[in-house]
């Protein structure tokens, strides 16, 4: 025992000053190759941002401009204090480029007044302000202002960063060669971050704008910003659901102090306000070559990656414009090698594969003119299968789509139910809403994205379907389509649709295994989403439920890769809470951000799944 005490104690040591010694390592790099300054550079308002600039000391040959706009700060403040690392692996930072990191207006040390999500302006003059123009008069500062650069600019971002990289497209400036959106802030209401079709994604939304939303009244250091919001009760279920409801957090903890939460409690429906912060509609007549990154796994920004591609490749349909998603949680493509994620294994490091061959290339080739960068139109990594595969569209072309139906007794099938007047029954109790994750969290962990579901399966009020057992593989791209018939005795519902695959009885657990799991029938979560239920017809015009009465409620969730192999089976869960992930739904047709306690009341659903009444989940099966 103390030998084995003394081994883990020098292996816990050795680490720490491994990675403390990389950590040295990088900052003394950055010391000795850059110089770094500090520039308020002015926008066309006359507002100054703040931006630090990391030059190459080696003045050989000239370099172009790598920018992140940022709201998140670009600390460390200072000349002589230097970050300990640039870009976002050691590779990009040694190939060589002009590092710049901005502030972006109204946030820590820049002027001005900062807006989530800012609308593109539909004004004109030197007022008429956006963060393309930001971006614009940045690029054209730099340009002129700092010597020995080639003249050409590329901008990435990894989720806010990412917002800021699509939102430097629309009427980019011509130095502005190469734009990488990776996980792109892209529609607060529909599908990233703090709303899913509709549903305030309470988790996400409360923990970050406690901190992020403080108003910050003049430039501030980090210092002296606000600190992360301490939570009470430290079990994220028992916290939520006993503060009651929306309205009880925000009269609680934060008045009317933080405007994110008060635009909420304005605009409860997708009305202008919403329509104004997405940049999608914007994206035409792109110049840059763009490449859209994204994980499918992502449990903030998954939708914004797909919707951005898309978005980009129909409106610009000559633009160089490429997708690569992998296998990845929240920018986890640059923050370790990708060869694991949770329970998942991918048998290669996919994370330094996408580096090396992806981003590192993508920037030399556009902003240096040097390698040969002929990708694909759509690189992606499918997971089951664990093959990176090249398509020529997204989604790919080579696809049949088929439904899976829901049967009685709890079988999931691609042939049609056979009978009349078949039915799942349950009550949905939002007061003991279904958990979003098994055990007992502190906060959001990202690895819910992947998670076993067993938990959810042996709950009353989660209705489960399953195939048999697959006799050959079967893969799954592109997006998923929940064709649902119900009813229910409320006048308002959500709707959580879960697709997993579900492994054989005699799946080998794994070794090591320190946190015992087992693996055999293991329900793993490859894609979920909510569906506020008032929305199935319109985000704009809520409709009420008639009680008892048989309703449609169709709706698409984000795309998947995914490989399910012989001798797995899928299975699709169904239910109407996902807490506190999402907030409780009272199930009585209101405005739920102005819901009591005494408004949530259990209701009866049925699921249909008959002839006439047919539920099923539409998907595209990969051809050979």
């Amino acid at each position: 025992m103390k030998k084995l005490r003394f081994f883990l104690l020098f292996f816990c040591c050795t680490l720490f000053f491994t990675n403390l010694s990389a950590q040295e390592t990088d900052s003394a790099y950055v010391r000795n190759n850059y110089t770094k300054i500090e520039r308020l550079i002015p926008m066309r308002d006359g507002v100054k941002l703040f931006t630090s600039i990391y030059l190459p000391k080696d003045q050989s040959k000239k370099y172009p401009f790598l920018i992140t706009r940022t709201p998140y700060t670009v600390s460390p403040y200072g000349e002589d204090k230097y970050k300990l690392s640039l870009g976002t692996f050691p590779a990009l930072m040694k190939d060589g480029f002009i590092f710049v990191y901005q502030d972006v207006r109204g946030r820590w040390m820049s002027e001005g007044k900062f807006e989530d999500i800012r609308p593109q302006t539909t004004q004109k003059g030197k007022n008429a302000i956006d963060e393309s123009t930001d971006t614009y008069d940045t690029i054209d500062w730099l340009v002129k202002n700092i010597k020995n650069n080639n003249g050409k600019a590329g901008i990435s971002g990894i989720s806010y960063p990412g917002f800021y990289s699509t939102t430097s497209l629309p009427n980019s400036h011509p130095a502005l060669k190469a734009v990488s959106p990776q996980a792109p802030v892209t529609d607060w209401f529909i599908g990233d971050d703090f709303h899913h079709r509709g549903a305030l994604f309470l988790v996400d939304a409360f923990s970050f704008m406690t901190s992020f939303g403080v108003p910050r009244p003049k430039p501030i250091t980090p210092d002296k910003g606000p600190k992360p919001f301490q939570f009470p009760i430290k079990d994220n279920y028992r916290f939520y659901l006993e503060a009651g409801s929306v309205k009880n957090l925000k009269d609680k903890y934060m008045g009317d102090s933080i405007q994110f939460w008060n635009d909420l409690f304005k605009h409860p429906n997708l009305d202008t306000f919403w329509k104004a912060r997405t940049i999608l509609p914007h994206l035409t007549n792109v110049k840059p070559a763009v490449m859209v990154v994204g994980g499918f796994f992502d449990a903030e920004d998954a939708y914004g990656t797909f919707a951005t591609y898309k978005a980009i490749e129909k409106q610009n349909p000559k633009t160089n414009n490429i997708l690569v998603a992998g296998p990845w949680f929240h920018g986890g493509w640059v923050r370790g090698d990708g060869s694991t994620f949770g329970d998942m294994k991918f048998g290669q490091p996919t994370s330094t594969y996408y580096q090396e061959n992806f981003e590192l290339p993508f920037f030399k080739y556009y902003l240096k003119g040097e390698g040969n960068f002929n990708p694909a139109e759509a690189n992606i990594f499918v997971t089951g299968s664990n093959q990176w595969k090249k398509f020529d569209t997204w989604p790919p072309a080579a696809t049949e789509s088929r439904n899976l139906y829901l049967h009685p007794n709890g079988k999931l099938s691609f042939e049609k139910v056979g009978r009349t007047d078949s039915w799942d029954e349950y009550v949905s109790d939002p007061n003991n809403p279904v958990p979003y994750q098994d055990g007992v969290q502190a906060k959001r962990t990202r690895e819910y994205m992947v998670d076993d579901q067993r938990f959810a399966a042996r709950r009353p009020d989660v209705k489960v379907y399953q195939t048999d057992v697959l006799t050959e593989d079967i893969t799954l791209t592109g997006p998923v389509l929940a064709n649902l018939i119900v009813s229910t005795t409320g006048t308002d519902a959500d709707y959580v649709v879960k697709l997993i695959d579900v492994f054989p009885e005699n799946e080998p657990d794994p070794i090591p295994n320190p946190n015992s799991i087992m693996m055999g029938g293991y329900q793993m979560l490859i894609r979920g989403e909510i569906m506020r239920g008032k929305y199935r017809n319109s985000f704009e015009n809520p409709e009420a439920f008639v009680p008892g009465a048989i309703t449609k409620v169709n709706y698409p969730l984000p795309d998947i890769a995914h490989t399910f192999k012989k001798g797995h089976r899928i299975m699709i869960q169904i239910q109407n809470s996902w807490f506190p992930l999402a907030d409780r739904n009272p199930q009585k047709f209101m405005d739920i951000y102005q819901a009591e306690p005494s408004d949530f009341q259990k209701a009866t659903h049925k699921i249909y799944h008959d002839t006439n009444n047919s539920s099923f989940i539409t998907v595209d099966v990969l051809k050979p």
